[in-house]
């Protein structure tokens, strides 16, 4: 009885650990993306989520390091500009875009631009990054892209 007990006690403890390991990685777990040189996709507008429009480009930047630029689309026009950090200090300025009219997204095109240069602060959890303005209050949310 006592060897019935034992192997079920280690068949259980064998069922719960590989159990364990198939579990999905929660976000908090995972280290904090770069800011520098990683796709920020935008996900979340002054509190309203992104829709990206059919046939056009996803808004999106990526900070490039050296020399300190951005890049990137609003969802309409390809974007281009600089940037600068300072701990948790972010600053956008000289932001430039193409001039393609689109029939949609001009709106949420203007209010990225706008976003952008309103940022005060940047913080990353994991995968997102979330963009603040001077009185800390949220202007938008992004998620890591990792291009294949």
């Amino acid at each position: 009885m006592k060897r019935v007990v034992a192997g079920l006690s280690v068949l259980l403890a064998v069922i719960v650990i590989a159990g364990c390991a198939m579990q999905k990685e929660p976000d908090s777990a995972r280290p904090d993306e770069p800011l520098v040189n990683t796709y920020w996709k935008l996900t979340e507008l002054e509190g309203a989520p992104v829709e990206v429009v059919a046939n056009q480009r996803e808004p999106h930047f990526v900070l490039h390091a050296d020399p300190a630029r951005v890049m990137g689309s609003t969802g309409c026009n390809r974007m281009m500009g600089n940037y600068r950090v300072e701990e948790d200090k972010l600053y956008f300025s000289s932001l430039a875009t193409t001039r393609m009219a689109c029939e949609q997204g001009a709106h949420t095109e203007q209010r990225f631009l706008d976003v952008l240069n309103a940022t005060d602060e940047w913080r990353v959890t994991g995968e997102h990054l979330t963009l603040l303005d001077a009185q800390h209050e949220t202007l938008a949310r992004f998620k890591a892209v990792h291009l294949q």
